[in-house]
């Protein structure tokens, strides 16, 4: 099971659309879990085909993450510090993308080079996952 997380306005009617939408192409969410920061709904939900529900929801107007992507939530002052942590044990951040924040939290997408030993450094800053390993 992969996860994909998609960012949007938030708004009511968010979740029942992308389960229609997801549904209809039957793809199945396993596991679910949103916060909402900054008037952005960031949702991350478990799916047995990350690139076929990322696909889907783009057709219909979704943004998505990268599938490979590990999602934290990080006080805004302190995301310096989670890149020298990484790079201090020689993971190599090759993108990080600020997906939404407001004064004090933000939300971030991360994608390295080594993404089981980052999976396993970053599991405190992790968006609503019970930490699992094997993910990666």
């Amino acid at each position: 099971m992969k996860s994909i997380t998609i960012v949007s306005e938030d708004r009511l009617g968010l979740l029942a659309d992308i389960s229609y939408i997801l549904g209809k192409s039957s793809i199945n969410i396993e596991g679910l879990f949103v916060d909402v920061i900054g008037g952005k709904a960031v949702i991350s939900m478990d799916v047995k085909d990350p690139k076929k529900a990322s696909g889907v929801l783009v057709m219909n107007g979704f943004k998505t993450t990268h599938p490979e992507s590990i999602i934290i939530k990080v006080s805004n002052q302190s995301m310096d510090k989670i890149t020298e942590m990484l790079e201090g044990e020689k993971v190599m951040v090759k993108e990080l993308s600020l997906l939404s924040s407001d004064k004090t939290d933000g939300i971030f997408a991360v994608n390295v080079d080594k993404p089981r030993k980052a999976y396993k450094m970053l599991t405190p800053f992790l968006l609503g996952k019970t930490p699992n390993p094997s993910y990666y």
